[in-house]
């Protein structure tokens, strides 16, 4: 849409998708599936790149850095330690401020540590970092991270990978009611209708990989995905009408001309 950016803190974009970079099938396939995702920003786990790479290639060597911005991410890490270090590192690596935090409490489910979050966030925030926390749909953490000052705020939609799309609508409702900050759902998005939903709440944005990476055909998904965030977000900004038990006629009966005789 056109003029309807998305800032998070002095960073501006024209897409509110944010894609990701692993569970392709190759990275030629990765490269077009950015390209019809239409995402302006890219995110890449720090912890996962090989710099030693046999064939003299890394994976940020097909991210068109003039195209896409990269939000590096700890991903990985377990500990408010261990992403301070990892955040550090990816400044120094790709001379950026902004950090995708994710601080992991539970190997098998992979949601997050919500205490270590709180303390990693306030330390980079402390650092300069901008700051975009992954934390579950708790809108009581959240806000203690707007309070911290982080950039924003990334709420799961559903377990990372799960697909299984929006899973507690009213939580993330009430985040989005009680930050000012902008409000990026992250992770358990499958398919374009997870996407339109997510966004027809008011959220500001999306960060979606397995949905796209996964799919049969992860350019036409990307694609797709592209259309129904921007679908979702306008759907929001209409306001739809009011849910009603009963009928309401398209046609109000009112003032129609009788045709019995």
């Amino acid at each position: 849409m056109d003029g309807d950016t998305f800032k998070i803190g002095r960073h501006e974009f024209d897409s509110r998708l944010i894609v990701g970079t692993g569970k392709y099938p190759s990275l030629a396939v990765m490269q077009a599936a950015h390209a019809a995702s239409g995402a302006a920003m890219v995110t890449v786990a720090i912890r996962r790149i090989n710099l030693d790479d046999a064939e003299g290639k890394t994976l940020l060597e097909y991210i068109d850095r003039d195209r896409y911005k990269i939000l590096p991410n700890t991903a990985g890490c377990y500990s408010a330690k261990e992403a301070v270090l990892t955040a550090q590192l990816a400044r120094e690596l790709l001379e950026t401020d902004l950090i995708k935090l994710e601080v992991i409490g539970d190997a098998q489910t992979l949601y997050p540590h919500s205490q270590e979050t709180l303390l990693a966030a306030e330390e980079l925030v402390k650092q300069g970092f901008t700051v975009l926390p992954y934390i579950g749909d708790d809108p009581v953490a959240c806000t203690h991270l707007e309070e911290i000052g982080c950039a924003a705020v990334m709420p799961l939609a559903a377990p990372i990978g799960s697909g299984l799309g929006v899973c507690n609508p009213y939580s993330i409702r009430i985040i989005r009611e009680r930050t000012t900050i902008p409000v990026i759902v992250d992770a358990g998005v499958g398919t374009a209708s997870d996407a339109a939903i997510a966004m027809e709440l008011g959220v500001d944005g999306l960060l979606m990989n397995t949905g796209i990476g996964l799919a049969r055909d992860p350019a036409l998904m990307a694609a797709a995905m592209k259309h129904a965030v921007i679908a979702g977000r306008e759907a929001f900004l209409a306001g739809r009408m009011e849910k009603r038990l009963y009928a309401s006629a398209s046609s109000p009966m009112k003032d129609l001309i009788s045709t019995s005789r």
